[in-house]
Order: structure tokens, then C-alpha cells, then sequence
């Protein structure tokens, strides 16, 4: 583990980690001096200033992995409410021949979500699972995961209309229509919603005035180790900072972030499956991705 760099922020701070250790060597060998003044400091304010920062960055690091945490939950929630809506048009419908279609549009909505979250096009995706018809319908629309539950509620009417499902049974199933809404939102609130700016600014600029002042405070007692700890104790808030910052936005596409593409081919396979089809395409995602 400590060679890995797949998934390591260090290359991201690297850049930073050695200015502050070229910083460090510099004081270390003008013994804490700054042109003609004697910068004197010691461990004292430091050791304060490191429990705060350290109590700050833990605050920061919790939020963004709750974020994180609660956007793949929403995830395998969206996993479990096809499944079950898949199940019921194949069992509680009395015809379930067309349940093809409405087990399509379950699909189309689970790509639909993840290119919406990452804002890029679905047309791909969605020309795999969707008649022409509804393709159309879906052109140009911002929102197009909340018209595609839209058209598996309109599946659901015609087959009531048709007498092949029952009032009752519809209900059950626009429960479950509920939720995915309930899913699409959350997520639609956690991509639309980010940490407030203000944190970030607050946490980077205190952790590089923490660790530029760092070798002033260390030079007089431990001499050439400075660089050494500098280092270390600036890795340490960088890495938590670098870390934060990447986890706050689940969805993107990042070593860290939810692996969304194989995500979505899990749910798609998993309702294909249920469909009776069986040639499969293997689950693939970026390899930079840890989770997969």
C-alpha cells in the first residue's frame, strides 16, 4: 500500500508536496531566517492550530463522504425498484408479452439518470432500448430519466385500459414508480447541491499557511529532519483536503467516484435476465475506476 498510486491523490498534490518541501529545506538551511530577521516560533501555536485544522478537515471529509455514501445508496435503491417493477409486469400482468417494452424503458431511465448526472448524451444509450416513437419524445428534453418513468406510467394506463391489470395492482406498482422518482431526485439534489465554496477556501488556505510556517516552528529543535516532518504533516492535510474535494461529487469520473457505467449495466443485465435473454454483454467501466 505504500507504493500504490491507482486511486492515490498523491499525484494530484505532488506538485504542491514538493514546493513545500523545497520551502522547508530553504528554512532549514537559513536556520529559520528570513532575509535579516530570525522568524522565532515554536511547536506551541502549531499543536493548536493542527487539532483545529485537523478537526476541520474531518468535518469536511464526513460531509463528502456522506454525499458520497448517500448517492450510492440512492443507486441500489434504483437497482431494487426495477427489479421489483420488472417482476410485476412479468407475473401480476395477465398478458405479460408486452412487458418487453415497459422492462426497456426501465432500462433507458437507469442510462438516462447516470448521462444526466454526468451531463453528457444519452442518444446512444437510449436508441439501444427505445422505439422511434419515444426516442422523439425524449429529443431535446433536459429532464429525460423523469419523462421516461413518465412512459412507464403510461404503459401501466394502457394496460389497465386494456383489462390485463388490475386497479389494484397498477397502485401497487406506481409505488414502486414512486420511489425511482424519489431516487431520481435525490440524486438530481446531490449533483445540484455542492459543499459550500466557502469551505474549500477556508481549509486551503489555512493548511498553506500552516505548513509555511511549519519550518519556522520546527528548524530550532529537530535541525535536517524539518523537510522530513514538513513533508509528512503537509501530505496528511493535503491528501484529506485533495480527498474530500474528489469524493463530494460521487458521480463523476474519477478513481474514487461511483463507477456508474458498470452500475448501469448491472441493473441492465440483472432486467435482462428477467426478460429470459441470456447473451449478455460483459459489464465493462474505465480502468481507473477502484469500485467496480
Amino acid at each position: 500500500m505504500l507504493f500504490v498510486l491507482r486511486g492515490s491523490v498523491l499525484p494530484e498534490i505532488l506538485p504542491q508536496l514538493l514546493l513545500t518541501m523545497a520551502f522547508a529545506v530553504m528554512v532549514t538551511l537559513a536556520h529559520g531566517r528570513l532575509f535579516a530577521w530570525k522568524v522565532s516560533l515554536n511547536f506551541v501555536p502549531f499543536s493548536l492550530i493542527g487539532l483545529t485544522l485537523a478537526i476541520f478537515l474531518g468535518f469536511r471529509n464526513s460531509t463528502s463522504y456522506a454525499r458520497y455514501w448517500e448517492a450510492r445508496v440512492l443507486w441500489g435503491g434504483v437497482l431494487n425498484q426495477t427489479r421489483s417493477l420488472a417482476r410485476q409486469a412479468l407475473t401480476v400482468v395477465d398478458d405479460p408479452m408486452p412487458a418487453k417494452a415497459f422492462v426497456y424503458r426501465l432500462i433507458a431511465f437507469v442510462h438516462a439518470l447516470r448521462h444526466q448526472l454526468r451531463g453528457t448524451d444519452a442518444s446512444d444509450d437510449l436508441a439501444c432500448w427505445l422505439e422511434s416513437a419515444d426516442r422523439a419524445r425524449l429529443e431535446g428534453l433536459r429532464f429525460q430519466p423523469a419523462m421516461l418513468l413518465l412512459m412507464a406510467g403510461e404503459w401501466m394506463r394502457e394496460r389497465r385500459r386494456e383489462g390485463v391489470l388490475a386497479p389494484a395492482l397498477a397502485q401497487t406498482m406506481e409505488t414502486h414508480l414512486g420511489y425511482l422518482t424519489d431516487m431520481l431526485g435525490g440524486c438530481e439534489r446531490i449533483a445540484g447541491t455542492p459543499i459550500p465554496f466557502t469551505y474549500a477556501v477556508i481549509i486551503h488556505r489555512t493548511v498553506y499557511l500552516y505548513c509555511l510556517l511549519l519550518p519556522f516552528g520546527l528548524v530550532d529543535s529537530i535541525g535536517l529532519m524539518t523537510p522530513v516532518v514538513v513533508t509528512f504533516i503537509a501530505y496528511t492535510f493535503f491528501a484529506l483536503e485533495a480527498l474530500s474535494a474528489e469524493i463530494e461529487e460521487p458521480f463523476g469520473t474519477d478513481a474514487n467516484d461511483l463507477p456508474l457505467n458498470a452500475m448501469s449495466e448491472s441493473i441492465q443485465a440483472s432486467l435482462l435476465e428477467m426478460l429470459g435473454e441470456r447473451a449478455l454483454p460483459p459489464i465493462n467501466e474505465p480502468q481507473n475506476y477502484l469500485l467496480i
